[in-house]
């Protein structure tokens, strides 16, 4: 025994060796169970197939510790078949994950039982479901249903097109319900609706699809405005039996819109070309996935080949996102079992919680559960030919952009799309007059003050109700250009409305009426309500009065000027004719004679030269000066009369027998305007007047005013101008205008006839046609002469001419006081020479200047004493200065001249002079 125990403890160990890495092989060498739940009839579920045997095949054939078991179950689109796959693949197969599912319904249930038996669940749908309500389930895009929407929402948005028309695929669980339900609720919160459904037979319907299509859209055809299509949850072959009728049908064409949701656009590679002829100019939105790495190339080149060879009937062999997804599942859960080391069938939490926390890099990039970024986010393509054009992306943080990356375009407005039936120059409207449309009913004041804007006429004989006036005109002949330049009839019919302006508005909200035709003004608070069209006439409230009449018909001729002008006139005219006088009377013989021949001289001249009709001529050259401005003057003040006068006995000027407002407040006095309008609330709460009365009719107003029952009227922009024009010269506006939006017609909020009617509105603007209806209907039979319906002219006042007064004046005193200098020089230089005789011109300036200033110091001139070689003259000096003193001194005497003799000179000429 004891020669054999060593030998017997080497067997041992080396039996305890061969055991131990046995059992170590089998741990390493650790198979997972996967099973897949797909519909295999499907063009996703083929794609789906192939992608993950591809996986397997290449992750299996690597050097890993583990090997993947792939069970497959076709649950050929059926919920209840996903669901018993499911329950085979867990008690049979004994899967440890379960992949697949195309459908909202089928993750459902397949999550339901993933979570009884704690097993994972990873989804390839683009529907999310709640993690806290289904602990059990992974997703494999961060892109889910609600974001589909989300795009499809911006698409509509930013066309502002109000109503749309979804197409669906029929489905006994109702899950295409839930979408329909996200759609509404995203359509809402931009101003849109769904305004009908196609229900597109599910394949296992008995019914015949087309028919129950045709029928359908027949309907839509008939009866509904929309015309902007989203195809939802639909499979290729019912949602191409729906594109097979529309285009029948041609409701694929102009101004047509298709929005194909991802549950289709995502085969748009793998569609037959017969098929994308049916669709040209649809809008597709896709998940996008990035196509040009190296290992997704290497993988579309294999799972061409493999489709290729399980699939012979299929045309493309293309992979799309349905491939993708599948193919990512499969290597997702392979790292994640890398990451574990070993899995149990009791560590099914420990893979959820593996595959929700890490961050893989997979075929088309890098996946972080954790953070929710699955690298997906929306391609919008536009289909034309026999493929589709890439126009941008979408996603919900940044919108619309051009390029990956990159800003570019936020809107698709500037995107260029060719929409259906080749439209490139503009967009679609995205809705169509029905061919069987019931009529409109179109709401009419049943009485309004001025009927001229409408009128509403019973006619007993025919018992019909006639409707005319101006609002009544334009939109009959915007029904004429809806016909003539948008390709439709508007089918309508008038129905009187009894009852005030707001009611009326109120009525189009409240669905009673599709519209409201009349002289409705455009209002904050009633345009949140309905929408209103563009203005076709402008709008505004102002305040008419009479006018007073005119009692100083005889004195008219005293208007142009204010009293201060009138004698400021007078004013400068007899200062003007003093100076005259006071320097022609030394020169001038016409100026001279009895003191009342001369005053009555001075005074011809002065008022004749008014009219630039004197006839005495003048001599002085410091008079022609005064008069030469004078006339200037005369010339302004004559043509300012003149023109101020003609104004006032041709042109009657309106005065008002009320000022302001601010003087109706303080009297409280009444105001007159229309009961069943806006202005009376305007009145008491906007400019705070409480004495207001309620005028029915036109025709009530004058005799109002005529009774004193009212002060003054308040009338809207346009009434206000037919009353000025009808009743010619006898009322004006007193006071500012306040403004309004205008009027216009009234239509739903939803309704999208509301831009149509406003591009006619503009367009008859433009070509002048509501200007010639507005001429027809809202021209006065009387030609009132008067073009001034404002207050009186403002009469000239001292204020307008201050300046040419001032000139004038200055001029004559300036002169005035020139003519007495050289008069007193010429004294003052003669009484010298009569002292000093002919030394005054033989002294220097200096001395001469000395000798003037002691002249003129001196009282009495006898105290000059001359110098002693100088003898006076008796005869000189005891005789009074002879007559040609008295000249002008701008006309100074030879004698006088500098450098000549004086004393022969002087005797000379007054020997002549006697």
């Amino acid at each position: 025994m004891p020669s054999y125990a060593p030998s017997k403890l080497i067997l041992v160990f080396l039996v305890s060796l061969i055991l131990s890495n046995s059992s170590s092989s089998v741990d390493l060498n650790q198979t997972t169970n996967i099973g897949v739940i797909i519909n295999e009839d499907s063009r996703a579920g083929k794609e789906q197939k192939t992608a993950i045997e591809i996986a397997v095949r290449k992750l299996n054939s690597g050097p890993r510790n583990h090997k993947l078991a792939i069970y497959f179950k076709n649950s050929k689109g059926d919920p209840l078949e996903a669901a018993s796959s499911a329950g085979e693949l867990i008690d049979k197969e004994n899967v440890q994950v379960i992949v697949g599912t195309d459908t909202w319904e089928e993750t459902r249930v397949v999550a339901k039982i993933g979570q009884r038996a704690t097993i994972p669940v990873i989804s390839l749908t683009l529907d999310a479901l709640q993690p806290l309500q289904w602990p059990f389930l992974v997703q494999m895009t961060n892109l889910d249903m609600s974001d589909e929407i989300k795009c499809i929402a911006s698409i509509v948005q930013s066309h502002n097109w109000k109503r749309v028309i979804v197409v669906y695929e029929d489905s006994m669980y109702d899950g295409e319900y839930r979408a329909i339900s996200l759609l509404s609720e995203a359509l809402q919160k931009i101003g849109s609706f769904i305004e009908h459904s196609v229900v597109v037979p599910h394949f296992t319907s008995p019914f015949d699809p087309k028919e129950t299509i045709r029928e359908s859209l027949v309907d839509v055809l008939n009866t509904k405005q929309s015309r902007v299509f989203i195809v939802l949850k639909s499979t290729l072959q019912a949602a191409t039996r729906a594109f097979e009728e529309a285009n029948k049908l041609g409701l694929m064409g102009r101004d047509s819109v298709w929005i194909l949701g991802d549950s289709f656009s995502s085969f748009l590679d793998s569609l037959d070309p017969s098929v994308l002829r049916l669709l040209q100019g649809a809008l597709g939105v896709k998940t996008y996935y990035l196509e040009k790495s190296t290992q997704f190339l290497d993988f579309k080149s294999n799972f061409k080949t493999v489709f290729r060879s399980n699939y012979p009937e299929e045309e493309k062999f293309e992979p799309g996102i349905y491939a993708v997804r599948a193919y990512k599942s499969i290597e997702t859960i392979s790292l994640a079992l890398d990451r574990l080391g070993n899995l149990k069938d009791t560590d099914s939490k420990k893979l959820i919680d593996t595959l929700r926390s890490s961050n893989f890099s997979t075929l088309t990039g890098p996946i972080d559960f954790q953070g929710e970024n699955l690298s997906e986010l929306f391609q919008l393509v536009n289909i034309i030919g026999k493929s589709y054009k890439e126009l941008g992306f979408w996603s919900t943080g940044s919108g619309f952009s051009s390029s990956l990356g990159i800003g570019g375009h936020h809107s698709l407005k500037q995107l260029p799309i060719n929409w259906p039936g080749d439209l490139l120059n503009r967009i679609p409207k995205g809705w169509a007059m029905p061919s069987n449309a019931k009529k409109m009913t179109i709401g009419v004041p049943d009485a309004t003050s001025f009927e001229r804007f409408v009128k509403v006429k019973r006619i007993e004989s025919t018992n019909k109700t006639e409707y005319s006036g101006f609002c009544i005109k334009v939109f009959e002949s915007v029904v004429a250009v809806l016909e003539e330049k948008y390709g439709y009839t508007l089918p309508y019919e008038f129905t009187n409305h009894t009852g005030s302006y707001d009611d009326m508005v109120d009525q189009v909200y409240n669905k009673k009426y599709d519209a409201v035709v009349g002289d409705v003004t455009i209002l904050a608070d009633r345009s949140r309500y309905v929408e209103f069209t563009q203005p076709f006439i402008e709008s505004g409230l102002s305040m008419v009065v009479p006018v007073k009449k005119d009692t100083q018909k005889a004195w008219k001729f005293m208007k142009p000027f204010t009293v201060e002008m009138w004698l400021a006139t007078f004013g400068i005219l007899l200062y003007t004719m003093f100076v005259v006088w006071f320097m022609e009377h030394q020169v001038n013989s016409e100026f001279r004679g009895p003191w009342k021949d001369q005053l009555r001289t001075a005074l011809w001249f002065t008022f004749s030269s008014l009219f630039f009709a004197q006839r005495e001529k003048i001599q002085s050259n410091h008079s022609k000066v005064v008069v030469m401005i004078w006339f200037f003057v005369v010339f302004i003040i004559t043509s300012s009369y003149t023109a101020s006068l003609t104004s006032m006995l041709t042109v009657r000027m309106l005065e008002p027998t009320v000022r302001d407002i601010e003087w109706l407040k303080k009297t409280n006095a009444s105001v007159g305007c229309d009961p069943d309008s806006f202005v009376r609330k305007y009145l008491m709460d906007v400019l705070e007047l409480k004495n207001i009365k309620n005028v029915s009719r036109q025709d009530e107003y004058p005799d109002y005013f005529k009774n004193g029952s009212i002060s003054a009227a308040f009338l809207e922009l346009p009434y206000q101008k037919y009353f000025l024009k009808e009743y010619c010269n006898e009322y004006t506006v007193v006071g500012p205008s306040y403004k309004f939006g205008g009027l216009g017609f009234v239509f739903p909020k939803d309704s999208p006839i509301t831009d149509d009617v406003s591009g006619a509105i503009l367009s008859l603007l433009e070509d002048g046609k509501i200007r010639d209806i507005e001429n027809e209907w809202l021209d006065a039979p009387q030609n009132c002469s008067s073009s001034n319906t404002g207050l009186e002219t403002e009469r000239l006042s001292l204020a307008n001419f201050w300046g040419i007064f001032l000139i004038s004046g200055l001029t004559s005193t300036l002169s005035l006081l020139i003519f007495l200098y050289r008069l007193l020089h010429n004294q003052i230089e003669k009484r010298i020479i009569s002292f000093n005789g002919t030394r005054w011109n033989n002294e220097s300036r200096w001395r001469n200047a000395v000798r003037i200033v002691q002249i003129v110091l001196s009282l009495n001139h006898n105290q000059v004493q001359p110098r002693g070689s100088m003898e006076p003259t008796n005869e000189w000096a005891q005789q009074t200065p002879p007559r040609w003193e008295l000249v002008s001194p701008t006309e100074v005497p030879e004698h006088l001249e500098i450098g000549r003799p004086t004393q022969l000179e002087i005797p000379m000429r007054n020997l002549n002079q006697n």
